[in-house]
């Protein structure tokens, strides 16, 4: 969709549509002044009639302006008008948003809290500004191309009172993330913000929003009358304080909100169980005996002995093994009955079963999720395995995720069997999910 050639300075050329909002449009351009690609909001026709509106606009404009040297905020360059239509040219960023990051389900956690720790620091920089965001969401937290988020749109949405359900069908879109005071129609404070800002944390952990309903009305009426969902015993105090109704209650700080749920974080990976450590001096003794009975050789000695009601066979064997410049030889002695055959050696090519590792479920889920996302199936489901073994019975919403990446790796790869009994499983922990019925389909 091409924007009207009078509307934008004659600086903008090769200007291409890549977005629509509640606000207006989004195009992407080339400044051949400076010589860099922008990003440029116009405000929509329908708000550009309405003089106060255009006056706020650029009102809002300006002082996200100044907000432009803070932490992880997109960077504004000029706020202009052409053709009474005011726009907004910004910093482009090419990594997208986690609204389309979200398409694809819950994110790692260690990605997770990184984003929210860098949208964090933008809202406390703001609000110690004096500028209230209004519109945090997914959409409005943009990546750069190292995958850094950047908050987009401050106080915009204030600019075509767009910050509370006031204005009949102009905010239906992000009702999901609308603080409870914003949701009657109230004015938004910083502590709206950060309420926000919780219900994003909540969906990159779960890839769902903690009100989530059929409509956009009966979601912003659950985040002012329903009772929080529990997340997990862990999380549960965390973002009862973020998400509380009284803003009062809330967080003093985003920072603060994440930085608690990263300690709350920590124990809960914990809480799977490491895998017991084999210690040096326990392993090694073990693969030596191992690898002389590979090895083979040497003079064996039988003797029949006495003293139980079986008749037994003190069996030793003399072996020499040559390690990095050394040569060892040594007696190994074992007792066998000599009513039963002794259990052939294994075949020369077989290796000893690797170790239990050493990190959490949520470790492994955390990394079988990254290969899938780069279509490894076998170690997926290998580490998947793992994860579920770990974290099987402990209601963790990590639980879900590891029996998703197990039997999405299976559907991969054909083994519809086992598939979808792992996603049935993650379905009964987690609720119908779009990423599950996909993996589903895969076995139809």
């Amino acid at each position: 969709m091409a924007v009207r050639i009078n509307t934008l300075p004659p600086r903008y050329e090769d200007v291409e549509h890549i977005a629509r909002g509640g606000m207006g449009d989004v195009y992407r351009a080339r400044d051949k002044t400076l010589g860099r690609t922008v990003a440029i909001k116009v405000l929509a026709e329908r708000y550009a009639e309405d003089e106060d509106v255009k006056r706020r606009f650029r009102n809002e404009a300006l002082a996200a302006a100044r907000l432009s040297n803070a932490p992880s905020t997109v960077t504004i360059f000029d706020v202009g008008e052409g053709s009474e239509q005011p726009f907004i040219v910004m910093e482009f960023l090419e990594g997208g948003s986690l609204e389309h990051r979200l398409r694809s389900g819950p994110q790692q956690i260690a990605e997770a809290l990184r984003w929210l720790e860098q949208a964090a620091a933008a809202l406390d920089a703001g609000h110690a500004a004096g500028v209230v965001h209004r519109d945090v969401k997914p959409g409005n937290l943009l990546l750069d191309g190292r995958g850094d988020v950047h908050v987009a749109d401050f106080g915009v949405a204030s600019a075509a009172g767009l910050d509370s359900l006031t204005v009949t069908g102009t905010v239906l879109g992000t009702a999901g993330y609308l603080a409870p005071e914003q949701a009657r129609g109230e004015r938004a404070t910083p502590a709206s913000d950060r309420y926000a800002l919780a219900v994003v944390a909540w969906e990159l952990l779960t890839g769902r929003r903690p009100f989530e309903s059929d409509t956009p009305t009966a979601e912003a009426t659950a985040h002012v009358h329903a009772p929080l969902p529990s997340f997990s015993p862990e999380l549960d105090p965390v973002f009862g304080r973020a998400l509380a109704k009284d803003p009062a209650a809330r967080y003093p700080t985003a920072a603060a909100f994440v930085a608690d749920l990263r300690r709350a974080l920590e124990p809960a990976a914990a809480a799977a169980g490491p895998a017991p450590v084999r210690r040096r001096g326990i392993l090694v003794p073990l693969l030596l005996v191992l690898a002389l009975a590979l090895l083979g050789g040497g003079l064996a000695v039988a003797t029949l002995v006495g003293g139980s009601d079986e008749p037994t066979q003190t069996v030793v064997q003399r072996q020499t093994v040559t390690t990095e410049g050394e040569t060892i030889t040594t007696n190994v002695t074992h007792t066998v009955t000599t009513q039963a055959e002794p259990p052939p050696p294994p075949p020369p090519t077989a290796a000893p079963a690797p170790p239990p590792s050493g990190r959490s479920g949520v470790q492994l889920t955390d990394e079988a999720t990254s290969l899938l996302d780069h279509g490894r199936w076998p170690e997926a489901e290998a580490l998947a395995r793992q994860a579920v073994q770990k974290l099987a019975g402990s209601g963790q919403v990590y639980e879900a995720y590891a029996e998703y990446n197990l039997g999405r790796a299976l559907a991969e790869q054909g083994k519809c069997g086992d598939a979808l009994q792992h996603l049935t499983r993650s379905e009964q922990l987690q609720g119908s999910r779009p990423p599950i019925t996909q993996a589903k389909e895969l076995c139809a």
